[in-house]
Formats: C-alpha cells, sequence, structure tokens
C-alpha cells in the first residue's frame, strides 16, 4: 500500500508521544523513521519502527537520555549516548561533527554508550545539505562469524559514506555482511531468495535462504575475508575513538545495547576552491554512468541515485507500507 509522508510522521509522533519521546524530538524521530521508508530504505523506517518501541518497553531505550559531552580533543570529542534513542542520539552526534568541521575543517565525535541508529544515510545526507563529506559507523552485537570461522563473533558494523555534488548525494550505505538482517527480514516477508549466495545454513550448505540465514546467523561477509577484516577494523576503530566497548562486549549483554559509534565530517567550505572540486566530481560521476550497460534497460547510475528516483517517487504516489506492519503501527 502507499501512504501518505505526513500522515506517517504524524502516526510515528503519536506512537513516539505515547511511549515517553515528546515534542520536538517526537517529530524529529518521526521525520527520520519516515525519510528512510521514503528513500526505499523501508528495514529501517517503517519496518523497524514496532521493534524501536519494543526496544522502549524491554529497557534497551532510555526515552529520558540523550547524547552528552564526555571530553574534547579539539577537532575530536567523545560522547556519551546513555543509552537514548539511537537515531536522536546519532542525529546529535552528526551535528557536532559537523559544528567542529566549520571550525577545524575537519570533527570527529565517537559515540559511545548508544543504540540502534536506524538509517545512518539520513545523517550523512543531513552533513551533505551544508557540503560536507561524511564518513559514519557502527558496530553491533556479533550477527556474524569471522572468515574461517563457525560462531558469530563479530558485527556486520554499517558504514556510510556521503559526498555532496550539484544538489545532490553521493551515498554508500552498506553493512559488512552480504545481506544486512534487516534486508532479510523483508526478503522473508515477501517469500523471497537473497538474488545471490548469502552464508550457510543449519547443515553447512551454502543458502538464499533468509529463514535459515536469520537461523543461523551464517551469514557472509561482504567479499568474504575482506569484509571480514574490515568489520573488525570499524569495530576497534569506532569503540577505541569513543571509548566504548567493541561488539564482543556487546555481545554479553540481554539486548543489543551499548553501541559504539563513529562520525566523520569534512567541510568542503572549508578547502581551496570548493566549486573546482565539485565540478570535478560531477564530471567523473558523468564518466561513471556514460559506461555502456548490461541490460539496455538498467542504466549504469552512482549511488545514492536510486534513493532520489525512490523519494520523488514516494511524493507524489505515497510512500511504500507493507500492509501488515502499517496496521501494527496504527494498533500501537
Amino acid at each position: 500500500m502507499r501512504v501518505n509522508y505526513d500522515e506517517m510522521v504524524s502516526e510515528f509522533v503519536r506512537v513516539l508521544e505515547k511511549y515517553g519521546i515528546t515534542g520536538d524530538d517526537a517529530k524529529l524521530s518521526a521525520k527520520l523513521f519516515a525519510d528512510a521508508s521514503r528513500d526505499g530504505v523501508h528495514t529501517h523506517g517503517l519496518n523497524r519502527f514496532p521493534k524501536f518501541i519494543k526496544s522502549i518497553q524491554n529497557g534497551s531505550v532510555d526515552v529520558s537520555k540523550r547524547a552528552t559531552l564526555s571530553k574534547s580533543y579539539g577537532a575530536l570529542e567523545r560522547w556519551d549516548g546513555n543509552r537514548g534513542p539511537g537515531n536522536l542520539n546519532a542525529y546529535i552526534a552528526t551535528e557536532r561533527a559537523m559544528e567542529l568541521a566549520r571550525k577545524y575543517t575537519v570533527g570527529v565525535v565517537g559515540l559511545r554508550n548508544t543504540n540502534h541508529w536506524m538509517r545512518p544515510g539520513n545523517y550523512a545526507i543531513h552533513a551533505a545539505q551544508s557540503n560536507m563529506i561524511s564518513i559514519m559507523w557502527t558496530n553491533t552485537v556479533p550477527n556474524m562469524p569471522p572468515w574461517g570461522g563457525k560462531d558469530a563473533k563479530i558485527g556486520n558494523n554499517p558504514i556510510v559514506f556521503a559526498i555532496p555534488v550539484d544538489g545532490e548525494v553521493v551515498l554508500v550505505d552498506v553493512a559488512m555482511s552480504m545481506f544486512s538482517y534487516g534486508k532479510l527480514e523483508k526478503l522473508k516477508m515477501e517469500g523471497k531468495m537473497t538474488p545471490v549466495d548469502g552464508g550457510l545454513d543449519s547443515e553447512g550448505n551454502v543458502t538464499r535462504d533468509p529463514n535459515e540465514l536469520l537461523k543461523t546467523h551464517q551469514v557472509f561477509p561482504t567479499g568474504y575475508w575482506k569484509g571480514s577484516s574490515m568489520s573488525i577494523a570499524l569495530d576497534l576503530i569506532g569503540a577505541a575513538v569513543s571509548g566504548g566497548i567493541t561488539s564482543t562486549g556487546i555481545g554479553s549483554l540481554p539486548t543489543e545495547t551499548q553501541v559504539s559509534q563513529f562520525f566523520l565530517v569534512i567541510d568542503l567550505n572549508k578547502l581551496d576552491n570548493p566549486e573546482a572540486t565539485a565540478e570535478m566530481i560531477k564530471k567523473t560521476l558523468e564518466d561513471i554512468k556514460s559506461s555502456a550497460p548490461l541490460d539496455p534497460n538498467s542504466p549504469v547510475t552512482f549511488p545514492g541515485e536510486g534513493a532520489k528516483r525512490i523519494r520523488e517517487e514516494s511524493d507524489r504516489l505515497g510512500v511504500y507500507a507493507d500492509d501488515k506492519v502499517w496496521k501494527d503501527v496504527l494498533a500501537l
């Protein structure tokens, strides 16, 4: 079904206020959830919203708390999320990294003791709208085996890159697993298989069945050993900079909470000749898009271009929504 964007935001606000997030915070949190679905990232928008409410109910998220400054090191700061709402904490950290970048050209915030940040692309897009490049990532509960292992010992640690250009955003928003667990849940809901091999089933066989992968947590890392190595590095850097805990520590907790996150922002306006930089980026993307497509019906695009198309479609037709999940939200 299709749901009007403003109606979706309004319903999210209604539910959030019922569960203790009020005023401007409720409006911002609701917008971040709705923006994810509007851009086609349903797994971290509408589909994630009921889980977020459950995390409030089970005590993982403390709705009364927000991120606070722990220590300043000039262009780098450590912040404590105080187990507050993950998307609000991530927005606060992004805003602070942007402030630091305006002062120092580069701004870095390490955020510890926070919760799932939902769609990281939201924060990267926010920075890009002020002509800032960003690199951001989070660690997670152990949900993926290290390459060569069987046990889930590392997180799939999503990372996002954003580069502004000519009013648009080059956006790379990926997990270090071949498929994120949100994507696997969406495929399960739709009764679909993964388009390529996703991991191992309970008998150790390669499978594309999301039901099996959700049971075994034997997902393949992106790029196999390369994704495994990147996951470990991101985990260690994020925890070291923020002063938080790694996926190993998160795995010892009853639920996924107290995650560590990293926000790096570069203000292009502070560098020499930003106009020439923008022109270079624009010409590079044009060259990439000129590549002859393998499928004549699927032209080559740059990362983030698809989200823009879906956003425009959502604004025109309404935001795509799974019927059951939308009804569940209305019933909250």
